[in-house]
Formats: C-alpha cells, structure tokens, sequence
C-alpha cells in the first residue's frame, strides 16, 4: 500500500527524509544525471524566481515513511503550461500501480492550476531516432503507457533533433491536453518550447539551436501524432480534491458538554455547529478525529498550580453549576484563598468567564485538538484547522479569562517551536494576551496581535504597540491595536504589514488564531468586515507558502460565522 502526497515545505523532518529518499531515487534511476542537479532539489522547492518554474514534488509513499516513487512537475504561471520534469519508482517498485497513480495525481494537480496542457520529454521508438532495439521497445513502453491518457509526440518540428549530430534517442516533446478538447496554437506552443528548452536547459543548448527548434514549430494548431498504441478513449483526468491537498479538520467532539445556559453568555455550542453547516458544503476539509496528549504539553506553558486548580475545582462542581469570580485577592503566591470557589477570582481576570464541571474537560479537549493539528503539519500536511470551543488566546501561564481556559494556540505553537521557528498570527478582534505573556522573553516563537485598541477592547491592561518583548524576546512580539471603527480595505493594509513582518522573521510554521468576531455587528466587537475581506485576509496568508495551522478563537454572530469562515478557508486553501 502507498499513499501520494504533495510536498509542501524542505524543513520539516518528514519532508526532509522524503527529499533525501527521492534524491537517492533519482542517483539510482537517473545514473547520468549530474550530482549538482540532484543536490539542487531542495532549492527548486524553496526558490522558484531562480529557477523560473515553480517546483512541485509528489511522492509515492510506503510504509513507515519510505518513498517508492515521485514526480517532479515545474509550473510556469506566465505561459500557463505544466512540465514534468521527472517521474519514476525505486527499482523495487516497478509496474506496482506507482507510476500511475502519480502520473494521475500530476494530471491532476495541471487541470487544476487551470493551465494549457501538461507537457514532458520521452525517448523516441522510431529506429531512425533511436538505433538500440532494446532500448527502443523499452522507449516504445513509456510511450504506450502515456497515450493512455491521451499523452502524444508533438509532429513537424524538429525538437527531436541531437543536440550533437549523430547523437542516439533526442526526446520526442510530449503533450497532454488533460482532455480538455482544445487546439495548441503555434504562437503559445513556441513560446513553450522556448521556455522549455531555454530554464530546463540553460547553458545546455546554444541559443542558435533553441531558435532552429523553436521556428521548426509551423503547423497551426499544432499537430500531435495520431494514437499507434491504443485504441480505447483516453483516461480521463480525476479531478477530486486529492487528501493532502484538502484542509485537515479537526473537531472538539466534546465541546457541547461545556455549555453555560445563561442569559448573555455568547460562547455558545452553536457556534461550532454553524461553522460546520457552512464549511461542511466544500470539497476543502478532510475531517479526522483529535488524538489524546497528556498534561504535560499543556504544562510547557501553563503553570502547574494554575492546572492542577482548575482540575480540581471543576471535578468538585455539581453538574450544571457554575461558579464565577466575585473576590479579586492580590496575588500573594504564598497564601491563596483557601476556598475553591473563592480562589477562582485569584486566576482569572474578568467577571463573565466561569468555571462548571465540565470546563477542564472542555478545555483540555481544545488543546488535543490543537496539537492533533500540529502534528498534521509535523507528518507533511499544508493546512490543518483545530475547529474548538472554549477558545483559548486570553489564557496567559497561570490566569483564564474572556472565556478561555487553555491556550490551546500557545500549546500547539510550542509543540511546532520544537522544529523550527513558529510566527503566531492573533486576528481575533480582542488581544492575544496569552501567547503575549507566554512566549514575551523567547526569540523563536514570534507573536503579532491585530486588535481593537485597549483603551475600548478587552482586555484592556495589555495590546498597547509599546509591548514589544522582553530579554531575548525583545522585538519578537508585536501588537497593532487599531481604532474603533474601521473597514475592510483598512484592514488589508493593516495585514499586509504583518505578513511583511513574518517574511523577515523566515519562520517555519505558522499558527494563526482565527477571531471572527471582526465581522459586521458582531456582539463583542465594532469593525465592520464582511465575507469578502475574510477570503482576502485567508488569500494574503495563504501566500506566506508555509505550512499553517488554524485554531478557532472568537466570532460570535451566528448568522453570519459560518459564511465567513467559509470564505475565509477558500481564500487560504487557494494561494496557499
């Protein structure tokens, strides 16, 4: 059994191990290939302004992570075309389904870059072109298996020709129209060739060759052979959003059993559901279940006292009660309240958060969603939303507050800062607070809050822009209060500088915690965002290109939750 899978980045571990398997494959399979193009895998991935064509690698991967194949497809935007550069099995892997199904999954991935057609490179099977009739029935193989799809040589130019005269089996150029049913044009399929000829093989062919190729090119539409192999129609082009591509969701299945019936109190388990109705009607999510963590992930960046409190006092509750803060002692460490109920005003910040029997419960399963969503992104993911109630990002190393409990965006944000540099992007409408106060003395984990300002938003006491870090963290965290009433076009200028700020700061993972409570008339908030500036807000973090994964924080109009979450992760889904 194998899976394929895009992927996405050269810096988690996983990804850098399938990297370095696929450089063996291509040592092993390709044995003419220079040593400096396969060590230059890694940076074709990372920079495509250098390459010109922008690199996408797929593997075919076994168990236990081992890589039986791969496909390396170059995508240039300009002309609008597709190259597959290389694809290939390990040795051990040949004629086992592999090479189909990753020639599928690259069809696939050019359909839905919307581009012209897919094009490649195979050895001819004309005795003229290639003199060696062993080589020449393996040639005529590849050939056969391509125009199964509906893959044929383009005829009458003269790309075919040695770049040596005399030299033995100069490629065919290859077209797959992805069954799209239309004409090549002479002008696009020159330019093609030319871009061809010229990134793929710069300082390899002479520019007075890449111009005989290029002009040989006369035929309009361009004629493509007629089929020599196969006789039954063409296979058509899958295009279902493969599972590495989609979003992976998942899900507090245990966020209703903390439900406060209260007049007000608008953190409610509806706001669970209506983001699902509406998200749940894409081809975007992959839904899978949240995994168990122990304590200790949540203790990196909770105090233990503080754990150990709300455990205990939430085990005490009876069912359907709640207990909320009405004595605010000042902190003295050495002798909190002695009284359970009383002692909750010694950790928490506001009078409108409480506490019940289920809250630790909860809150606790919040943060395995979290962290099931990190993982995702440690396994070779791209996306991964962590869909929770109660939210977390007020929630600071020993205090709860604003109806969080856990910091589950701390916690999943410390997990990733373990492989790398983590960048936390709050676009709740209330400050981060928590991840401010739990990471202000760190210089690997950077923090940016966009908020109402304090002087009108909670939580009042922090958010100004002069917090700026601490020690080491000292300009790593990074607050842009703005003012009570503003639009969308105001807050995309807004973002862009933060997104400025996480480019500068070459961060590996992004976290980002999703506050809907910017919409239009949302009950705790007074800006005035609609759906189309939250798909532009998911659109510019999308172009970050890093792996990211979202947890769900405030929004509280359910009218409208779900329309924007919604728009939201298809304006990331799609420049990401």
């Amino acid at each position: 059994m194998f899976r394929i899978r895009q992927v996405y980045d050269t810096i988690t571990p996983i990804n850098k191990e399938a990297i370095a398997q696929v450089q063996r494959i291509l040592h092993s399979q390709f044995p003419g290939l220079p040593k400096k193009n396969i060590g230059k895998l890694p940076e074709q991935l990372r920079n495509p302004l250098k390459y010109r064509f922008r690199a996408i690698l797929f593997i075919a991967e076994g168990s236990r992570g081992h890589v039986d194949g791969f496909a390396l497809l170059f995508h240039e935007p300009t002309l609008n075309f597709c190259f597959l550069d290389f694809i290939s099995t390990t040795k051990l892997k040949m004629g086992g389904g592999i090479g189909s199904a990753l020639y599928e999954r690259v069809r696939s991935e050019a359909l839905g870059l919307n581009t012209i057609g897919l094009f490649f490179e195979c050895l001819p099977d004309d005795p003229k072109l290639s003199t060696n009739p062993k080589t020449r029935k393996q040639n005529a193989a590849r050939l056969r298996f391509y125009e199964r799809y509906g893959a044929r040589p383009i005829i009458n130019t003269a790309y075919e020709t040695p770049l040596k005269p005399g030299g033995d089996n100069p490629p065919y150029l290859v077209y797959d129209g992805l069954g799209q049913g239309k004409d090549l044009p002479l002008d696009v399929a020159r330019e093609i060739a030319r871009a061809i000829l010229e990134k793929k093989y710069v300082g390899i062919c002479p520019p007075d060759y890449v111009e005989m190729v290029v002009t040989s090119f006369q035929d309009n539409p361009i004629s493509i052979r007629k089929p020599k192999y196969v006789k039954t129609p063409p296979v058509s082009v899958n295009n279902v959003t493969p599972a590495d591509k989609r979003i992976m969701l998942i899900v507090n299945d245990r966020h209703s059993i903390h439900h406060v019936e209260e007049r007000g109190y608008v953190e409610s388990p509806v706001r669970i559901d209506a983001i699902l109705n509406e998200i749940n009607n894409t081809n975007l999510f992959l839904k899978i279940s949240p995994r168990h963590f122990s304590e200790k992930y949540i203790k990196f960046v909770h105090d233990t006292r503080f754990i150990n409190y709300f455990r205990k006092v939430c085990d005490g509750l009876v069912p359907g009660t709640s207990i909320y803060p009405y004595i605010f002692p000042i902190r003295n460490r050495t002798r909190p309240p002695k009284s359970l109920p009383i002692r909750v005003g010694y950790y928490c910040i506001d009078t409108f958060t409480p506490i019940n029997s289920n809250a630790y419960l909860a809150a606790k399963r919040a943060v395995d969603c979290s962290l099931t969503a990190a993982k995702m992104l440690l396994e070779g993911k791209r996306l991964a939303y962590a869909l929770v109630r109660p939210p977390g990002h007020h929630a600071e190393p020993s205090s709860f507050g604003g109806f969080c409990y856990f910091n589950s965006t701390a916690v999943a944000a410390q997990l990733l800062s373990s492989y790398g540099k983590v960048a936390i992007l709050d676009i709740d409408y209330h400050h981060g607070n928590g991840q401010q106060e739990i990471f202000y003395d760190r210089s690997d984990v950077l923090t940016i809050s966009i908020h109402g300002h304090p002087s009108f938003a909670y939580p009042y006491f922090s958010g100004f822009s002069s917090e700026k870090g601490r020690g080491n963290g000292k300009g790593y965290n990074m607050n842009i209060p703005l003012p009570e009433n503003i639009d969308g076009k105001f807050y995309q200028h807004i973002l862009k500088d933060a997104l400025k700020r996480i480019k500068r700061f070459h961060a590996v993972f992004l976290v980002v915690a999703l506050g809907l409570d910017t919409a239009r008339e949302d009950p705790t908030g007074s800006w005035n965002l609609e759906a189309e500036d939250f798909k532009s807000i998911g659109e510019n973090i999308g172009m970050l290109h890093l792996p990211t994964m979202v947890v769900q924080e405030g929004g509280y109009d359910t009218r409208v939750l779900g329309i924007n979450a919604r728009n939201f992760f298809s304006g990331l889904w799609a420049s990401s």
